[in-house]
């Protein structure tokens, strides 16, 4: 048993989040890099010749240099086993970044020291801060000029609604970046920079109170401005407290340069030191303990055709208990069967390796014959209770979609399926007219070009779309109460059913949505569906 107790103790699973651009994706290349899960960091994009980032694996990510699904990894670094779950950068994904961070104990956030806390970073925060998970807070670019130091800590604070604690400081930036000071040690470490993908040369240790040698290696100027910060800053900031890092209140923050890959293994050993072990999961029988029962896990992405060659499903899951073993068999909660998982396995990008065993906190990828959904619970046969589901976002764009070649209808509606049951679009039917229209609703735009591609290059299907006017939809709460015939709507209201037959409205303008529920008295009408 100790044994089994030890290997969960080690794992740290954690989600880096981040707006597009941010250098999330070279961070976490970075970090696999210290972890030597891989030689070389490839560059993330640029020349068409440049070697593509290793956790963007779809052919529409490479082109376009942005992550549009979530990859998982796991690596080896200093006693720890860590599984980082890569989000996409987009904000037209953020719902897949909502599922993953369900997945996650804590959350890397990455930002550009020029730029600050940007739009996407602030909805993506508003999640962490709603499952009350704790944030790391590594500042970016520092190779580039950045905004002043204290004004960038003054921005997290007062657009996110968290304090910070800053555990290094930045001495100077872009062409006069000369390293950080490490509030912890009282001492510099001089900026050496080790790009193309090499780990970090040799660091440069100066402690603060050697004056003469501080000002001959970073200058006299750089050396009075430090100081006078340093001053500034033990004044100024929160004290360190791993108590309100872990309950999300307060952010430890690092500078540095993943680029360049200086502060990145500094930064990699203070975020260990401070995460958590894998953290307990609410469930209809109460909140379990990751080593209170033996196996068990929850759907919370399903990835369809990661392989050309084999057009397979993967349904990922976060092990919440105990330990997996590839020969046991597990009940599907919600299909209520009992069955072994297939190919279990671990995936980084697009190469994989098959598991005979995983603990709580790891993420498996299992074969799915189209039975998982997201939000499912798998558990021994023995039990049978539920974690909490994962909530729907509501699409805010729809188009109807018809496809080009009429005779290809088969391949067109497995291709729409099985892409809806991924959870990157929604999909509807005209209500009561059975299976040609076909609505797709999605939370941004990009997920449109996103469905025409996939359908084109992994199911041969040509679509066009057609924009439709919805901008608002309702799930009917009370649907076994409503005669949906009967239903009194208004003029730019329109009757809809999901892929499960439960009853849905889109409307044009939000007022519509009150004047329908005054014409239908009882009518409950809701903004999310469950998973």
């Amino acid at each position: 048993m100790s044994n089994y107790t030890e290997e969960i103790n080690r794992r740290r699973t954690f989600a880096i989040i981040s707006h597009p651009d941010a250098g999330k994706t070279t961070l976490t290349e970075k970090f696999l890099l210290y972890g030597g899960a891989i030689n070389l960091a490839g560059s993330v994009k640029g020349k068409a010749t440049a070697r593509h980032a290793v956790s963007d694996w779809m052919q529409i990510e490479k082109e376009r240099g942005i992550s549009v699904t979530s990859s998982v990894l796991q690596f080896e670094y200093d006693g720890y086993c860590i599984n980082i779950l890569d989000t996409p950068g987009h904000q037209d994904f953020s719902e897949d970044t909502y599922r993953t961070l369900m997945a996650a104990d804590s959350a890397v956030m990455v930002i550009d020291a020029s730029k600050g806390v940007e739009a996407q970073t602030r909805k993506l925060f508003k999640v962490c801060v709603m499952r009350k998970i704790p944030i790391f807070t590594f500042i970016n670019k520092l190779d580039r000029d950045a905004n002043d130091t204290f004004e960038l800590l003054d921005d997290i604070e007062k657009e996110l609604g968290i304090a910070t604690c800053p555990l290094n400081w930045p001495i100077g930036s872009g062409k006069e970046f000369k390293g950080v000071y490490d509030r912890e040690k009282k001492c510099v470490i001089a900026y050496s920079d080790t790009e193309k993908g090499t780990k970090e040369g040799i660091a440069t240790e100066i402690p603060i109170k050697d004056e003469a040698h501080l000002k001959e290696v970073i200058g006299e100027a750089a050396a009075d401005k430090l100081l006078e910060e340093i001053e500034l800053l033990d004044g100024a900031s929160a004290e360190f407290d791993l108590e309100e890092v872990r309950k999300g209140d307060l952010t430890p923050v690092c500078f540095g340069s993943a680029l360049t890959n200086f502060g990145v293994e500094i930064f990699l050993k203070h975020f260990l030191n401070m995460t958590t072990t894998p953290l307990p999961r609410k469930a209809d029988i109460g909140v379990i303990g990751p080593t209170e029962k033996d196996f068990s896990a929850f759907v919370f992405k399903i990835q369809a055709n990661m392989n050309k060659a084999h057009r397979d499903r993967i349904a990922f899951m976060r092990i919440c208990t105990g330990k997996f073993d590839a020969n046991m068999e597990v009940r599907h909660v919600q299909g209520n069967k009992v069955m072994r998982l297939s190919q279990p396995q671990q995936i980084m990008a697009d190469e994989r390796k098959i598991l005979s065993e995983a603990y709580a906190g790891d993420i498996i990828g299992v074969f799915d014959p189209g039975i998982f959904s997201i939000g499912d619970t798998i558990c021994m046969p023995k039990e049978k209770f539920q974690y909490e589901g994962i909530p729907t976002f509501a699409p805010e764009h729809f188009a109807r979609v018809r496809q080009v070649d009429t005779m290809k209808r088969k391949q067109f509606v497995k291709g729409i399926e099985q892409i809806a049951q991924e959870g990157a679009i929604q999909i509807f039917q005209e209500y009561n007219t059975g299976l040609e229209e076909i609505i797709v609703g999605v939370v941004g735009v990009l997920q449109f070009d996103v469905l025409k591609y996939r359908l084109e290059n992994e199911y041969n299907v040509e679509i066009r779309l057609e924009n439709l006017p919805y901008e608002h939809i309702r799930w009917i709460e009370n649907k076994d109460e409503v005669d949906l015939a009967k239903l009194t709507g208004t003029s730019d209201m329109k009757k809809v059913k999901d892929m499960r037959g439960n009853p849905l409205l889109l409307f044009v303008n939000s007022w519509s949505i009150g004047m329908t529920l005054d014409r239908n008295k009882g009518l409950v009408l809701t903004e999310f569906g469950r998973n």
